[in-house]
């Protein structure tokens, strides 16, 4: 074994990168840009013709620059975007609607009475975020022709003529009972799903078949889910370890062990991944804007580009407070009409002081979902893993650690999702390699210590709680 293809196909882009079996080190990168479509009333869609060719030429160009030939290609998927296809011929049959869309709101509605059961068998909180919804959304309006799955199923039925998608994804679809990580016929038929053909679900580390499409005949493995691939890729191997991914948003998972925790908190509950017969599971928590809300200040001119960041940042933002909601808050709010605000202005506030307050409102965030965490595992996080572009920020990172007043380790990589991918397919060709020894040692670039008091950093956290409190009781009401 020298070398795995592993293809992260994420919402705006397609990334390909070639790792060295025995190193685990990067040989080669390629990224294709894929264009989600925004439409009126909460619809965002995929061409599906441009995900695959996004796949097959983000791959194809990361193995031409390695200039070696792979042994096994993994795929890291979005999660819960979701399109009908032909199962005879591959033809998609509908756009690929992505996991931001919320037009299946109504049908959450109509089952909300169900909203607690549903919790219950699947970890999850009814809502549109999820696949079930979309998929019964698409079989209402767009067709009733083909197969419904997640683009994965789709993508991988393209490289190997396969029906099947991985136990991590599969448990974000709301009709996968979480204890058994088997799909659940009650639940299917609650959202009118249940003569639907699902796929096979398969274990991570599971060869699943095998593809030409990136040279000679090689092996697919190390599907899942691109969060859980991170939280893999970071070695959060262990029950209490947690990660938070800082890209478009902010994905916080901690590793709750081989039992599946029903948040009490408000957060979600999934199959971490599958992988040498375990199934350890995990809690996750969302922040819809954190490189979205850097763009914002970027539309409205406050700095030209992400690395002004800490350049342009107040050492002290002087009394105001943001609650960066732009897209509504996720737990423990679930207020998807949350607006975003500005408190504590007075005429001496300058730019400087709203992109800290920016700043810490999405470290506030982030804060107040591992206060969540702990509360789930019934203990508290010790330290968090660190992740995506936005780590690059000093003054967000340091901000982080003095409001969650927990260490913060940087992941030294770009590319945590494919590397968690490749990690799982060694696994897959070698049997006999543990995940740990897959993954291998990690040394943070750089740890950011708490400097704030205890008390000043629970002073802040009460502060900013009670104002997105505030914006999301008014977004209830609006």
């Amino acid at each position: 074994m020298t070398a795995v293809l592993a293809i992260d196909q994420g919402t705006s882009g397609t990334k390909a990168v070639v790792v060295d079996a025995a190193t685990g080190s990067v040989v080669a990168i390629a990224e294709e840009t894929v264009r989600p479509t925004y439409l009126p009333g909460g619809g965002v869609e995929q061409n599906p013709h441009e995900l695959l060719d996004s796949v097959l030429n983000a791959g194809r160009r990361a193995v031409s620059a390695a200039g070696r030939p792979v042994d096994c290609v993994a795929l890291a998927n979005q999660g819960e975007t979701v399109l009908a296809w032909d199962p005879a011929t591959g033809a998609p049959l509908s756009p690929a609607i992505v996991w931001q869309d919320r037009r299946a709101e109504s049908i959450c509605a109509e089952l909300s009475g169900h909203a607690e059961d549903i919790a219950r068998r699947t970890g999850l909180v009814l809502d549109p975020y999820f696949s079930a919804p979309k998929m019964a959304w698409l079989r209402r309006n767009l067709t009733r022709e083909g197969v419904v799955t997640t683009t994965d199923t789709w993508l991988v039925h393209h490289l190997t003529g396969e029906f099947v998608t991985d136990a991590a994804t599969a448990s974000r679809s709301l009709i996968l009972d979480l204890d058994s990580a088997s799909w659940d016929g009650g639940l299917a038929g609650l959202f009118g799903l249940g003569e639907e053909r699902l796929p096979r679900i398969v274990a991570c580390d599971e060869i699943v078949g095998t593809t030409r499409a990136f040279g000679s005949e090689v092996p697919v493995a190390g599907l899942i889910v691109d969060q859980q691939a991170a939280l893999v890729a970071e070695a959060c191997l262990d029950e209490g370890t947690a990660k938070c991914t800082y890209g478009t948003g902010a994905f916080l998972l901690a590793n709750t062990g081989l039992h599946p925790v029903r948040s009490s908190a408000g957060l979600t509950t999934s199959v971490a991944w599958r992988a040498a017969g375990r199934t350890p599971y995990c809690v996750d928590g969302q922040v819809y804007t954190v490189a979205s809300a850097v763009r914002w200040l970027q539309d409205l001119g406050l700095i030209r580009s992400a690395t002004e960041l800490d350049e342009l940042a107040a050492a002290d933002a002087e009394g105001v407070l943001c609650v960066p909601a732009f897209a509504g808050l996720a737990a423990p709010w679930w207020a998807p009409d949350a607006t975003a605000s500005f408190t504590g202005m007075t005429l001496a506030t300058r730019r400087e002081h709203l992109v800290l307050a920016l700043l810490q409102g999405i470290a506030a965030q982030v804060a107040g979902l591992c206060g969540l965490v702990a509360a789930d595992l019934g203990e508290p996080l010790t330290r968090l893993r660190a992740d995506g572009g936005l780590t690059n920020s000093a003054v967000l990172m340091q901000a982080q650690a003095d409001i969650a007043q927990i260490p913060v380790d940087i992941y030294p990589h770009a590319h945590a999702t494919p590397l968690g991918a490749a990690a799982l397919a060694r696994c897959a060709l070698d049997p006999s390699l543990g995940l740990a020894e897959a993954v291998g040692d990690w040394k943070p670039t750089t740890v950011y210590e708490p400097r704030w008091s205890a008390d000043r950093a629970e002073e802040f956290r009460s502060t900013w709680a009670r104002a997105a409190t505030a914006g999301a009781t008014k977004g209830d009401h609006s």
